[in-house]
């Protein structure tokens, strides 16, 4: 696919050469490493408090970063927590020897999912402690059908499992897989130490929400979420500025936004103090930036989920804001959560979104109450991180 994809090309050319890569770079390392990995950034999301309490409590280890998709790895390359950052070999015996040869780990953390056969094969078979972190099973999976005995394998693999939420926990103990604990998920760590640190000076967004006038956040967009959002854009044109950071940044994604609301929309990198005080859609073409445009924010719609799946939730909610987003969430559990805590709407059309915002929008104090019910599960669900970090201490001699 590479030919016709650039995400693929990335994931190719990122691997050409790559383990004689590794080993050169590794070549004369003589302090303890650690490896960590994660499938893309999402997941990386979820392990970066566990690495950063990691690296404080060991101070002379250094962190050794692999990435499966593109989207991670050229988002995070150069993240100075980790003291080296690569692409992860493909999974074979050969590479998963070599590669280990190389990084010689003291500790295994693969975050959520990347069950990766010959690579947990071999970390077993050197006896390289060896965990997963904020994962989360459903029935459905392969490991728990009458023929997933292969994959129940490789589960075994694993020295512990650390899952979100105690479902996974049972069904993963009914499929024979007993070193289990439930620890919840890492990623509410993350977002109530981004609400509560003082905030990047963002001139510009700062320039766009002085008015006093409420604030629509829409974190990463798909073109599938246009056709629901671009009716609440035109209605409330006048009543709201939104601000709209798309997945992907690309031309066609940036114009399906431009187009939903014609001259009253400015870029992110043409934009001066006077522009965006004259527009009503901030449109960010960059990345980086939406975990800390949730803090101007009075609501949010979160995209994804009008396709393959949501994006991360608990961003926004970590700043109390009333979540709105399409259909597919089931895979979630912080979703659902928040859903039943009546603080997010799944909506499948236009007029479902409109029927959903407009009462948050009209009474003050129904946006307030799901302000605080948010606020309230975000903070009552962190402490993941402590508690794999009390586990390794015992367990683990590093």
């Amino acid at each position: 696919m590479a030919p016709f994809v650039p995400k693929a090309a990335q994931w190719v050319e990122g691997r050409r050469g790559l383990l004689a890569h590794i080993q050169e770079t590794l070549r004369s390392e003589t302090a303890p490493l650690a490896w960590f990995h994660c499938a893309s950034l999402g997941e990386f999301e979820q392990g970066r408090p566990l690495i950063e309490a990691y690296t404080a409590r060991h101070p002379g280890h250094k962190i050794v970063l692999t990435f499966f998709s593109p989207s991670g790895y050229e988002v995070r390359k150069n993240w100075p927590g980790a003291a080296y950052v690569f692409y992860l070999p493909l999974d074979t015996a050969e590479n998963a020897r070599a590669f280990l040869d190389a990084v010689r780990p003291e500790l295994a953390v693969f975050v959520k999912y990347e069950f990766w056969y010959h690579f947990l094969t071999e970390l077993q078979r050197r006896q390289v402690p060896t965990i997963c972190v904020s994962a989360i099973f459903r029935p459905e999976q392969s490991f728990f059908q009458p023929w997933g005995g292969f994959f129940r394998r490789i589960l075994s693999r694993f020295t512990h499992i650390f899952t979100q939420n105690q479902t996974s926990a049972d069904l993963l103990r009914q499929a024979g897989i007993t070193r289990v604990s439930v620890a919840g998920d890492t990623r509410f760590d993350t977002v109530v130490r981004t609400a509560s640190a003082p905030p990047r000076a963002l001139p510009l967004v700062d320039a766009f929400t002085d008015d006093w006038c409420p604030v629509f956040i829409v974190g990463s967009s798909w073109p599938e979420d246009m056709p629901a959002l671009t009716p609440l854009l035109q209605q409330y044109a006048d009543q709201l500025r939104f601000i709209v950071a798309p997945h992907e940044i690309n031309e066609h994604n940036l114009r399906l936004v431009e187009e939903a609301l014609p001259g009253r929309v400015v870029r992110y990198s043409r934009a001066d103090a006077a522009t965006v005080a004259d527009s009503r859609v901030l449109l960010m073409d960059n990345v980086g930036l939406l975990s800390q445009l949730y803090r101007f924010g009075h609501y949010a719609y979160i995209g994804g989920a009008f396709g393959k799946g949501l994006h991360n939730t608990l961003e926004a909610a970590a700043f109390g804001l009333p979540l709105f987003f399409g259909p597919t969430y089931y895979k979630f559990q912080e979703a659902q959560d928040l859903v039943e805590l009546g603080c997010a709407f799944p909506i499948s059309s236009a007029d479902e979104l409109l029927t959903a915002f407009g009462p948050l929008f009209h009474r003050e104090e129904a946006r307030l109450t799901v302000q605080d019910l948010s606020l309230d599960y975000v903070h009552d669900h962190s402490g993941a991180t402590g508690k794999i970090m009390s586990w390794l201490e015992s367990k683990v001699k590093l």
